[in-house]
């Protein structure tokens, strides 16, 4: 199936249904199948191209998912947008990715209108929600164009997004996903969490829509079911939303997850209609996502996926997450799930050998999940893709289960007196402590041991604990080499737009003027 094909099911399954909610008004599947039947057609009669790449730059918002979906009907390539991004950032991918049409929000024309001189290839500018003197807005520039799709025959390698990964180590990569990829993440994602019969799931979109949570929303449409988009993951919003809704699966990063669980009265929420509460994105704190299997019920979901496999690598399921009725062991909580069955997952070694389980090396991956590269970067698609696997450049190993467990990012790795300390390993038993809202624990310079072990902490309100508590309860767990050799506390950890904690942006506060060897 095209990845358009997905909201084309769901418009035949339920075509009076509602497709999406935002605030007080509803879309029916066949209003929103006209719009990007509008939008299509007025793309093709502009003579664009195959797998012209049109950007949408706007916050959570039915009418901008309109405009991706519109762009995958004509047979174009979607570069997701990230609102919150710095301007400049956004300037470089828009321009590296060749973008030629641009959809916006007029909340964002002044940033846009500074920018357009810097993005010369742009041949389209359409404003989403309002007629500007430079663009027109999307209904006049629409109105003209029939509501019936238009015929293409789409070819399953096709590009279809176009998405930047990287910017946290340098300027972003444009990661080339297809049809067959997301055919790929959207049939394992069905097959891992099921519905019943006639059950239409409700999604609630609160995380960006330019990042796992849009795509999560496809499979949600395919089976005829609604989803719910906020503009931003507002913890009383996303509780709110959740009641009123009826929300039965959701996508959130652990950040936002802690946020929830400290509101007063969670615990009296009523959640009885969730299904899957899905979290990644980032590790979680196992001690964190027990709470969260209290408050919210045996619903949490792990997931684990990458850019360049998009987020079904593997999946543990709510039922992986209890043996015989009971809670699962910490060891079972702390990975990511088993390999789903549409892709093959090993553990190599640098040479490219294939590990036994429980042995550690780098997490690889092939399958038809599988980006077809980083766009017009050759030398570092060769760098990731070798011999047909995925080197996902994250560290972990398979336990006797089949389980996958993510011990650290390669980059991340400490190297301490010639012994491999790994933060994820530290990060759990320092997530643990009550006190503690999030951490991230980095190498930095030491003349003694190369680098040494510090943890960068940020407390929950009104909490407190000492650096020597920290550090005294790391060596009860893990020995004195793993234990931190100084904690620093912050207000508030640097963090990316969608939530991850950029160790980059706190190890360059440490390394200044310095070579770190990893």
């Amino acid at each position: 199936m095209a990845i358009i094909d997905f909201f084309d099911r769901g418009l035949r399954i339920n075509p009076h249904g509602i497709a999406y909610i935002q605030d007080e008004r509803s879309f029916t599947f066949r209003e929103i199948g006209e719009l990007s039947c509008r939008i299509a057609n007025g793309l093709l009669a502009e003579g664009l191209a195959r797998e012209t790449k049109g950007a949408v730059w706007a916050d959570n918002d039915v009418t901008a998912w309109g405009c991706a979906l519109g762009l995958w009907r004509a047979g174009m390539a979607y570069i997701p947008v990230n609102g919150r991004n710095a301007p400049d950032e956004n300037q470089f991918i828009l321009d590296a990715f060749d973008c030629e049409v641009l959809f916006f929000q007029q909340a964002f024309a002044p940033v846009i209108d500074a920018l357009r001189g810097g993005l010369p290839k742009v041949k389209l500018w359409v404003c989403i929600d309002a007629d500007l003197p430079w663009a027109p807005s999307l209904a006049t520039w629409s109105a003209s164009q029939p509501s019936s799709a238009p015929v293409i025959d789409y070819d399953m390698d096709e590009v279809v997004t176009l998405s930047a990964t990287g910017g946290t180590t340098g300027r972003p990569k444009g990661v080339m996903n297809t049809h067959r990829a997301y055919q790929t993440y959207f049939a394992q994602f069905m097959t891992a969490f099921p519905y019943q019969g006639e059950e239409r799931p409700v999604n609630l979109a609160a995380a960006p829509m330019t990042h796992t949570a849009g795509m999560l929303s496809l499979p949600c449409t395919a089976r005829g079911g609604t989803v719910v988009v906020l503009p931003k993951p507002d913890p009383a919003a996303v509780l709110g939303a959740i009641a009123r809704h009826r929300v039965t699966e959701f996508f959130l990063p652990p950040t936002v997850i802690y946020r929830l669980l400290d509101i007063p009265g969670i615990s009296k929420q009523d959640f009885s209609s969730l299904k899957c509460f899905l979290y990644g994105a980032a590790p979680m704190s196992v001690e964190k996502l027990k709470r969260a299997i209290e408050v919210f019920g045996p619903v949490m979901a792990g997931g684990y996926g990458q850019t360049e496999a998009p987020a079904s690598i593997s999946y543990l399921t709510p039922a992986e997450h209890f043996v015989g009725g009971r809670l699962a062991s910490d060891e079972r909580l702390s990975s990511v799930g088993r390999p789903n069955p549409l892709i093959r997952v090993e553990i190599l070694n640098d040479r490219g050998e294939v590990l036994p389980q429980g042995e550690s090396g780098e997490i690889c991956v092939r399958g038809d999940l599988v980006m077809k590269g980083y766009y017009k970067a050759p030398e570092k698609t060769a760098e990731t893709i070798v011999d047909g696997w995925l080197h996902t450049g994250d560290i972990g190993h398979l336990d006797a289960d089949g389980y996958l467990h993510i011990t650290d990012r390669k980059k991340d790795m400490i190297i301490s007196g010639g012994f491999n300390v790994y933060p994820s390993e530290v990060e759990q038993v320092i997530w643990a402590h009550p006190a503690v809202q999030d951490c991230a624990v980095i190498g930095v310079p030491d003349e003694t041991w190369g680098e040494a072990v510090k943890a960068v902490v940020e407390l929950n309100a009104g909490h407190s604990v000492s650096a020597d508590e920290l550090v005294g309860l790391c060596k009860q767990k893990l020995g004195s080499v793993k234990a931190p050799k100084s904690v620093d506390f912050v207000a508030a950890l640097p963090r990316s737009p969608v939530g991850k904690v950029l160790k980059k942006d706190l190890r360059e506060q440490y390394w200044q003027g310095l070579q770190r060897k990893i």
